[in-house]
């Protein structure tokens, strides 16, 4: 295969972590036959800076003309004033909105060499294997701001359509019936009106599919219950800000935010990939940051844009072999526990793709 890759490394350790999945990336192509091409383009703060847009036009070209996008992070001190009229993140949620990207999916799945990363007991969270689908276009995020003036009132709106709710819906059944046939919907339908629409759709929806078990929880209740009974949920379809903060949350159940991995996606096969961590600023450039959610981003690229699911399973192997082996970047490691930086890290897990692919 030939697949023509748009790399956004953008700002903090998005340009290290990326470089680590790049390399990931090429050893899957030398290891199966196939050909990334790739072509970098500035987003967020660096592209503030390079043209006074956090998304240029020459970016969002680039990844509308792509087969998929790979993304760093965005943002930084450099551009951290909230009343900026230019900022990163305005960069992000434009090309989300540009691309049609709707769905966001982030998996948070316990690699068993991690058991005891985590700050939860190890009984409460092993077997860990749960997938956060996110609207990621509508919601609070999208609705209408009014900032605060002299009166000292701000708001902000949220705003859902059915038409979003039921697209939403469908992609969380869909995945769950490839999983364990299970979705937790979470809401707060006891207080907002919205939570009431999306209680009422996604309960229409569900009876397309009489095969997977649906439940509502309150999304208090999920924030909670993620931390008692993690191992018991499936699917968790969830509104733009509930998943926002939830996902999050989830991340201490693999150890450490470093390890998540996204995919944003749409009606066609275009996506959008990125670890769910930040910029880290105060790491950036200092080879530290951990990889994994970078590369795991490329193994969802690899399944979800690509439809190379064995190379997909390749990259999720390699992850966990290296885990196995004790290796360690400084956020997942015991206080005794010796570290490797990001590069190391990169450059294993490669290994491990060509190896493990290699001895089967």
């Amino acid at each position: 295969m030939n697949a023509h890759i748009a790399v956004l490394p953008g700002d903090g350790v998005g340009p290290d972590v990326v470089a680590e999945g790049l390399k990931v990336l090429d050893a899957v192509g030398q290891t199966y036959g196939h050909r990334f091409e790739t072509d970098k383009q500035p987003i967020g703060g660096a592209a503030i800076d390079a043209t006074g847009s956090p998304l240029p036009a020459a970016t969002l070209d680039a990844c509308r003309e792509a087969d998929a996008v790979l993304l760093g992070a965005i943002g930084g001190p450099k551009w951290s004033d909230p009343t900026a009229a230019v900022r990163p993140e305005q960069g992000l949620l434009g090309l989300r909105e540009e691309l049609g990207l709707y769905a966001n999916l982030r998996p948070v799945r316990l690699s068993p060499a991690l058991l005891d990363a985590s700050p939860l007991r190890p009984e409460r969270i092993d077997g860990t294997d749960l997938l956060v689908v996110r609207e990621l276009t509508g919601g609070i995020y999208f609705g209408t701001r009014r900032e605060a003036g002299d009166d000292g009132i701000a708001s902000d709106t949220m705003r859902y359509t059915e038409a979003e709710i039921v697209r939403i819906a469908h992609v969380a059944f869909r995945l769950a019936g490839a999983r364990r046939a299970r979705v937790a919907s979470i809401d707060k339908a006891n207080v907002l009106a919205t939570s009431r629409l999306w209680r009422r759709t996604v309960s229409a929806v569900s009876a397309e599919y009489p095969d997977v078990v649906l439940e509502h929880v309150l999304v208090d209740a999920a924030a909670m219950q993620l931390l008692r009974r993690a191992p018991e949920f499936d699917v968790l379809l969830t509104a733009n800000l509930f998943g926002d903060v939830l996902s999050d949350e989830a991340s201490m159940l693999a150890g450490s935010l470093g390890m998540l991995s996204s995919a944003s996606l749409g009606e066609g096969t275009l996506g959008v990939y990125e670890p769910v961590h930040g910029s880290a600023p105060d790491i950036a450039g200092q080879g530290i940051a951990n990889p994994i959610g970078t590369i795991l981003s490329i193994g969802m690229l690899l399944r979800h844009s690509l439809a190379l699911y064995d190379e997909a399973a390749a990259v999720e192997r390699a992850v966990d072999h290296v885990l196995a082996e004790g290796v360690r970047t400084a956020d997942l490691a015991q206080p005794s526990e010796p570290t490797v930086g990001t590069a190391e890290m990169g450059d294993r897990i490669a290994d491990a793709v060509r190896e493990g692919t290699a001895n089967q």
